[in-house]
């Protein structure tokens, strides 16, 4: 099992596992809503996805040397991936909300027409997916949450 022994591989688990899991609890304090199923999510607060590679560059960066080649690459990665969460994914959950409103004020038109509620729940549409990236402030948490257990992991390694 040396793969388990792979430092930067074990922290940026950790953390997407972490980002993912404290989801939960996040959205219970903010909402009251008890939604245990954020942790299979994609979005919210923080984002895995910044603090997987934050807790990867860091990684690298402790074991191979902030000037080293890996930490170069890794942290090039991380860059994109965090500008993509906060941007292109984003951007395409704002069109997926415009998306599923324009398709609910078409349904209010074609029930009229046909009895849409009498039709099997497989047989409508599924809703397009709305949350798909990360608020910059989600970015910037996710990506502290992943510098904070890579150096955590660490002491522990």
């Amino acid at each position: 099992m040396d793969v388990l022994m792979n430092f930067p591989l074990l922290s940026a688990l950790t953390a997407i596992i972490f980002a993912q899991v404290v989801k939960i609890p996040i959205k219970l304090v903010v909402t009251k809503e008890f939604r245990p199923g954020l942790a299979f999510s994609t979005g919210g607060m923080p984002s895995s996805h910044s603090a997987a590679v934050a807790a990867l560059t860091t990684s690298v960066g402790i074991m191979e040397g902030v000037s080293s080649t890996m930490f170069a690459v890794s942290c090039v990665f991380s860059i994109i991936i965090m500008f993509d969460a906060s941007g292109v994914r984003r951007q395409a959950g704002e069109q997926a909300i415009v998306l599923n409103q324009l398709i609910k004020d078409f349904q209010l038109f074609v029930d009229g027409a046909k009895d849409w509620n009498r039709k099997k729940e497989y047989e409508k549409r599924q809703e397009l997916k709305e949350l798909l990236g990360h608020q910059p402030i989600e970015v910037f948490f996710g990506g502290l949450s992943g510098v904070a257990i890579a150096f955590l992991l660490y002491q522990l390694y």
